[in-house]
C-alpha cells in the first residue's frame, strides 16, 4: 500500500499539472467556463425525496387492482413496477401549458451563500421530437410572494442533455429555501426525472484540495483490491490467485447484469415472444448470492470521485471518511480477516504435516 500511495501520488500530480497546463491553452471564454464548472468544488442541493409517497401510492393502487382483477403471484412484481412508474410519472411530468415547482432547501449552506451566484443544472426528456430538436424553457426563481424574483428569457434547450446556467444571488428566503418554477410553453409534455431533473449547485471550495480528496477515495479502492489479492494469495498459488482476483473484479464491473438478474428473479431471462420469465432450480442459490454481491458492490460504487471531479462537484471530508469506512474497514476488513484465518489454518496444517 505504501508503493500504491507513492504511485498514486505521482500519477495524480502528473494529471493535475497536465490539466492546469492544458487549461492555459484554451480561449479566454472557455477558460472561464472551465474554472466555473469543472476546476472548482461545488456543493449541490436537490428536492426532497418522494420515494416514500410513491411507494404508499403504488401499494394502494396495487391492492385495489388485485381485488378487482387478480393476477398470478409471479406477475405481481412486474405489475407493481408498472404501477410505480405510472405514479412516479405524476411527479415528473409537466404537461403543455402547465408549470412545475421545486422547493430546494439549501440547509446550512445558506449561511455562506449570501451575495454569491448559484447555478441550476437541469435535464428533461420528451417522448416527441421538435422540428428544431430543442424545446422552449422558461424559468422563474425566487419567492413568488416577494419582489425578490428572477425570470429568465426563453431558452432553447435540447432533451436528454444536462444544461447549466447561472441565476442571480440571494433568491432564497430566510429559511434557505429556493423556489424554482418551470413553465412549459411547448406543445408536448416534458419529463424531469426525480433523480437528476433539477439540481442547485453552489461554490464550496477550491479544485486542488477537492482533487486530493478524490485521490484519497481511489486509494481506498486500491486498499480493497490489495486486501482481495492478499486473501486470494493466502490459500491459492500465484496464477490462480491472480485469476481469482480478476474474476471478482469482472463481477464487480458487471453490476448492471447482476442487477437485471436480481430484479427479474431468475438467471434464465425472458421469452422474447411471450414476455414470460423463465425459471431454474439454480435460482434459489444464485439469486441470494448475486444480491450479496450487489450489496458489496454498491458500497464501493457509491463513492466515485471521477464523476464528481469531471462535473466540478465537491468531495467533502465526511464523504472521504465514509468511503474509508465503507470500502476499507467494512468489506476490506472482512476480506482481510478471512485471509488471516485461511493463512493461519494453512500454516498450522503445514506444521502438523512436518511432524
Amino acid at each position: 500500500m505504501s508503493l500504491n500511495a507513492a504511485l498514486l501520488a505521482l500519477s495524480g500530480a502528473c494529471v493535475y499539472g497536465l490539466l492546469q497546463w492544458r487549461a492555459t491553452k484554451l480561449p479566454a471564454a472557455e477558460q472561464t467556463v472551465l474554472r466555473e464548472q469543472v476546476l472548482v468544488a461545488r456543493g449541490s442541493a436537490r428536492e426532497q425525496n418522494y420515494n416514500a409517497e410513491i411507494d404508499v401510492a403504488t401499494e394502494r393502487i396495487l391492492q385495489g387492482r388485485l381485488k378487482n382483477s387478480p393476477v398470478d403471484k409471479v406477475d405481481v412484481p412486474e405489475v407493481r413496477r408498472q404501477i410505480r412508474e405510472q405514479v412516479k410519472a405524476d411527479f415528473q411530468l409537466v404537461p403543455p401549458g402547465y408549470s412545475r415547482p421545486w422547493q430546494i432547501d439549501l440547509g446550512f449552506a445558506k449561511n455562506f451563500l449570501r451575495n454569491k451566484p448559484l447555478q441550476l443544472r437541469v435535464k428533461f426528456n420528451s417522448a416527441q421530437k421538435s422540428p428544431s430538436g430543442t424545446f422552449v424553457a422558461l424559468w422563474q426563481v425566487g419567492d413568488p410572494n416577494s419582489a425578490n424574483l428572477w425570470r429568465s428569457e426563453p431558452m432553447s434547450l435540447a432533451p436528454d442533455t444536462f444544461h447549466e446556467f447561472q441565476i442571480p444571488a440571494n433568491l432564497f428566503d430566510d429559511k434557505g429555501v429556493l423556489t424554482v418554477l418551470f413553465i412549459n410553453q411547448n406543445d408536448t409534455a416534458l419529463l424531469f426525472p426525480l433523480e437528476d431533473g433539477l439540481e442547485v449547485l453552489y461554490p464550496q471550495g477550491g479544485f486542488t484540495l477537492n482533487f486530493a480528496r478524490g485521490l484519497g477515495i481511489i486509494f481506498c479502492w486500491m486498499a480493497l483490491l490489495a486486501a482481495l489479492g492478499l486473501m486470494a494469495a493466502s490459500f491459492l498459488t500465484f496464477p490462480v490467485a491472480a485469476f481469482f482476483s480478476l474474476a471478482v473484479l469482472t463481477i464487480g464491473l458487471s453490476s448492471g447484469t447482476l442487477h437485471e438478474v436480481v430484479e427479474s428473479g431468475t438467471v434464465m431471462g425472458g421469452n422474447g415472444e411471450t414476455g414470460v420469465m423463465g425459471h431454474s432450480v439454480v435460482d434459489a442459490m444464485l439469486i441470494p448470492l448475486f444480491k450479496g454481491c450487489l450489496t458489496v458492490i454498491k458500497l464501493v460504487e457509491n463513492f466515485s470521485p471521477i464523476d464528481s471531479l469531471s462535473s466540478g462537484r465537491s468531495i467533502s471530508w465526511s464523504e472521504l471518511g465514509t468511503a474509508f469506512g465503507q470500502i476499507v474497514l467494512l468489506p476490506g476488513g472482512i476480506i482481510a480477516v478471512i485471509g488471516i484465518l485461511l493463512f493461519n489454518r494453512r500454516e498450522l496444517a503445514t506444521a502438523q504435516g512436518n511432524q
